[in-house]
């Protein structure tokens, strides 16, 4: 299989011939009928003039033949006595005169050497295309006609200055075309490597991704479209190594939360049925506590998993949010009482926007959720709704240690736990992703930040929709 360079390098030598061949033809045909007429316009101008002060010197046109000698006319040779073939005017004194006519200011033939004859001048001009005539002119005045026959300027007769000039100028275009021809081959060999490197450099990044070195780049050589390409492969192979870090990542994470509980039921387990630990309700607690974390967690992921195949659905409903927040700090306020931290609802009432509550509860649970995790007791969660350009705008603050900047572009990411202190407090790590899959699945946002008075501020962005149907309070 020819490769690409080859390919390339062939295309453009057949569109440097073409375009050379093309100009050879058209410059050679342009070069000999621009010539042709340059002959033609001087052996008549040559002959008018010669005509013309013979004239001016005798006041006569006797004799006038006399003067025509030695010329030289278009395409033919008169110098040289006439040989058989040659020329179309007569020999006089082993001299050719040139095929033209004379007429005199009457009309009368003074002299004639066309090959047809003239006869009536005025009668072949006016029915013989074939022929030229120019006045001659004396002071002013019209004193007579030369008649030319229109013939080739060179002609195609050889051994001739018109017939060598010609013959140089097609071996000039000939060489400029195989120099055109030569050069099209060097430009196209370059550029055939120039473009086909990159491909080439694409072609084996493939075979080594494909090979499983994730993240392999290729150079970005130019800006052009390969250029473009080169960057994306390089963004997909960059995207692909992080995705398959993040799944070796998850799978050590999920086998690890998974092995945690059921290691403790199964020594539970065990340990009841040797006889080695009696039944007592702490123990059944204990396990029962496992089983719930175990419980959660593959809720958690399934819940991930659909939302990664896009078929998370929404119970969309008319709801109040001002409720959903009421609600949410309502479920967490006995485990704030408990450290002493205090969890309020602030904020203006805020009209009814069509959601899913249940989805909705759970993304705000998270949050809240968390805030009470990482504030210390006597602290304080703020939750509040408000209306903004189109768009429910759903906050959770706490007055916690903040998220460390590190921390911040990978805080939704699955698994991820910034602070390894608190690995081992129950959380799954797929809170904050399962919160974003929920909200983006509403078409909306969920962003995080540091609070300029410390702490840690989740904001929720959720397009609205004016409900029409009865508003649940949630």
């Amino acid at each position: 299989m020819r490769s690409l360079a080859l390919k390339l390098t062939l295309a453009f030598l057949v569109v440097g011939l073409t375009g050379a061949i093309l100009v050879a033809a058209f410059v050679g045909r342009l070069t000999r009928q621009e010539f042709n007429e340059f002959v033609i316009d001087r052996y008549q101008t040559d002959l008018l003039a010669d005509a013309t002060d013979y004239y001016a010197a005798n006041g006569t046109w006797e004799g006038v033949e006399s003067s025509l000698y030695w010329r030289r006319g278009p395409g033919q040779d008169y110098g040289n006595g006439g040989g058989e073939g040659e020329g179309d005017g007569a020999v006089s004194n082993g001299k050719m005169q040139p095929p033209i006519a004379v007429i005199d200011r009457d009309g009368n033939v003074v002299f004639n050497n066309l090959p047809d004859g003239l006869g009536d001048g005025g009668n072949v001009a006016a029915g013989n295309d074939d022929i030229t005539a120019l006045p001659v002119e004396v002071d002013g005045s019209e004193v007579g006609t030369i008649y030319f026959v229109n013939r080739p300027g060179a002609g195609n007769e050889r051994e001739t200055p018109e017939a060598d000039f010609l013959a140089g100028v097609d071996r000039a275009i000939l060489w400029s075309a195989v120099a055109a021809a030569g050069l099209a081959l060097l430009l196209g060999v370059i550029l055939a490597r120039t473009i086909s490197r990159p491909v080439q450099e694409l072609t084996a990044a493939t075979k080594v991704l494909a090979g499983g070195d994730l993240g392999h780049q290729v150079p970005v050589r130019t800006g052009d479209e390969i250029g473009q390409l080169a960057q994306s492969f390089n963004q997909m192979s960059a995207d692909l190594a992080h995705s398959n870090q993040l799944r070796r990542q998850m799978t050590a994470d999920i086998a690890h939360d998974l092995r945690t509980p059921l290691s403790v039921i199964l020594g539970y387990s065990e340990a009841l049925a040797d006889g080695k630990l009696p039944g007592m309700p702490e123990t059944y607690t204990a396990m029962h506590v496992q089983a719930q974390h175990l419980n959660r967690l593959i809720e958690d992921l399934r819940t991930l998993s659909l939302a990664d195949a896009g078929q998370l659905s929404l119970m969309r409903r008319p709801v109040n949010p001002q409720g959903l927040l009421e609600h949410t700090a309502l479920a967490y306020l006995p485990a704030a009482e408990s450290r002493g931290i205090s969890i309020s609802v602030e904020g203006e009432a805020v009209k009814p926007v069509s959601v899913d509550p249940d989805r909705l509860l759970q993304v705000l649970g998270n949050l809240v959720g968390n805030a009470l995790r990482h504030t210390p007791d006597g602290g304080r969660v703020i939750l509040s709704a408000a209306r903004a350009n189109g768009h429910l705008l759903l906050r959770v603050q706490d007055n916690g240690p903040g998220i460390p900047a590190e921390d911040l572009p990978h805080i939704f990411d699955r698994f991820y736990r910034g602070d390894t202190a608190r690995q081992s407090d129950g959380a799954s790590g797929l809170g904050l992703a399962i919160a974003r899959s929920l909200i983006e699945a509403h078409d909306g946002r969920i962003a995080v930040e540091n609070a300029p008075g410390g702490g840690a501020l989740f904001t929720i962005s959720i397009p609205t929709t004016d409900p029409t149907h009865t508003i649940d309070p949630a």
